[in-house]
């Protein structure tokens, strides 16, 4: 069913969906009805079967500046904001597609917490990111979760209570992010990368993901025991047969 979008466009082509943050002169800011939108988007995404890949991206200048200050100082976004919020991130973290976003300009608060939502992250250098949200008097989401277990739990508290940013560069480091692209080819090396992850995504691709999402919160014999199940199911696919038909014939695999 298509949505009636007002601050996101939604483009699906074939096994990839599209999603652009599309509030460009707010620097993409999120008030309550992007929000909303955002989590009727993720619902949409998960339900087709299709889609194998989903892009985040910005329009504009920057990615996402996160939480609408003028709407919050305002008393137009009140603690109602943070549910929705939350399970489209989630919905983003757990759904059967690799999710890529591309981080430029500025990926502050709400921002970096969605592109930390995502599988894998990539990067202009120069783009600025950070959790600010204690200079507003909030906590910074879930964020405080996604970036401890990305980064550690020492550099996620640095970064969380001093409120500061780190560009791109520094992100790579630390592991932040996962590739850096070059900020006027950033479009096109971000198709590269797309294309990069389209070719390794059979169904024993995303699979792996729904473990890794899950690694931190299972005891040892329930991850094993999940992960024979899931191994069943990857062996038990269309896209394992194709695997094993495209390296007797010594050709990359097609999914379908």
């Amino acid at each position: 069913m298509p949505l009636d979008l007002k601050y996101f466009t939604l483009g699906i082509d074939e096994k990839v969906a599209r999603i652009t943050i599309n509030r460009p002169r707010l620097l993409n800011a999120m008030n309550h009805d992007a929000v909303r939108e955002l989590e009727s988007i993720v619902d949409l995404i998960s339900e087709s079967n299709g889609i194998r890949l989903v892009a985040v991206t910005g329009a504009g200048r920057a990615f996402s500046t996160g939480i609408d200050l003028k709407d919050l100082s305002s008393g137009k976004i009140d603690v109602a904001f943070h549910e929705p919020w939350e399970r489209a991130l989630r919905g983003l973290e757990t759904m059967d597609k690799i999710v890529l976003c591309l981080i430029h300009g500025y990926a502050l608060g709400g921002g970096l917490q969605l592109a930390l939502a995502c599988d894998i992250r990539v990067s202009t250098p120069s783009a600025r990111m950070g959790l600010p949200a204690t200079n507003e008097g909030l906590i910074p989401g879930l964020g405080t979760l996604r970036l401890a277990r990305h980064i550690g739990i020492g550099r996620a508290k640095q970064m969380i209570l001093s409120g500061d940013t780190i560009t791109g560069e520094q992100a790579l480091q630390i592991g932040l992010v996962d590739h850096l692209v070059g900020g006027d080819q950033m479009t096109d090396e971000f198709e590269s990368f797309i294309g990069k992850y389209l070719q390794s995504n059979s169904e024993g691709c995303r699979l792996s993901k729904q473990l890794v999402v899950d690694c931190f919160d299972l005891d040892f014999d329930s991850f094993r025991d999940r992960y024979m199940d899931l191994q069943e199911k990857a062996m038990s696919s269309d896209d394992f047969q194709e695997a094993m038909t495209a390296y007797r014939e010594q050709r990359k695999p097609r999914w379908k």
